[in-house]
């Protein structure tokens, strides 16, 4: 079965403004895919579409073979796992442990077994040692890993993470990547990093006009200089990668 099937998804918001023209994908399971594209191609109206935030105003979004649709949004909900680019919008409890421990006790976890999901979740990510500390006192990029915690504790079926190396500095981008490396996830990683990409991701998707331009291994795309200026992607100054 696959994590993520989206077929023809169209939308359009109440201005009119129309975001999304027909989106077809698939992701296997365990796949790390990177969706790439300028600003304003629709990524986030894509990703917004994945758990039943937006509607879809045409076509449709499948998660583990579970169609996105009203009646289906609480078990979506718990199969998509979101990670926002700003932990600090996901982060709002007075500890790390109370921080990862909402979602799961919300869905009726107790007792042992919700400290165990707890425990596990803090372990993946290397921030078991401030579980008891407030989630402000930590770094940008220690917050950025527990709000990863938040989701990993729901067990979701795919993990997408909006910008992940935004604002890290060099030491925790490498243990950020370290870290969604080692899971046995799905991942859906949206970013303009597209080093990062290369690194974290063996295919690409690159969304521009709200159509799917471009779907394959991430190395080839990135080595196709034509193919990225068409779609306002560049890599940082001095990072080429050879013609495949």
């Amino acid at each position: 079965m696959n994590s993520l099937e989206v077929r023809q998804l169209a939308y359009a918001y109440p201005d009119g403004t129309q975001a999304l023209f027909g989106v077809d994908l698939t992701i296997a399971r365990g796949e790390r895919v990177a969706l790439l594209g300028p600003n304003g191609a629709g990524k986030t109206t894509l990703v917004m579409h994945l758990n039943g935030i937006l509607t879809a105003g045409h076509g449709s979004v499948t998660v583990a073979g579970t169609p996105v649709r009203k009646d289906t949004l609480k078990e979506v909900r718990q199969r998509v796992g979101l990670v926002f680019q700003d932990p600090d919008d996901q982060l709002f409890m007075p500890t790390v442990r109370d921080d990862v421990a909402f979602g799961p006790a919300n869905a009726g976890l107790r007792g042992a077994e919700l400290d165990r999901v707890v425990t596990e979740a803090l372990e993946r990510v290397g921030m078991l040692e401030a579980a008891d500390r407030p989630p402000h006192h930590l770094s940008f990029g220690q917050r950025r890993r527990v709000a990863v915690a938040t989701v990993l504790a729901m067990a979701p079926e795919i993990l997408v993470l909006d910008e992940p190396s935004s604002n890290l500095d060099p030491a925790a981008r490498r243990e950020l990547a370290e870290i969604l490396r080692s899971l046995d996830v799905t991942v859906l990683m949206v970013t303009h990093d597209l080093p990062y990409a290369l690194e974290l991701c063996e295919r690409s998707l690159i969304l521009s006009g709200g159509v799917i331009a471009a779907d394959g291994p991430t190395r080839e795309l990135l080595a196709d200089s034509e193919l990225l200026a068409r779609h306002r992607l560049e890599l940082p100054y001095g990072f080429a990668i050879p013609a495949v």
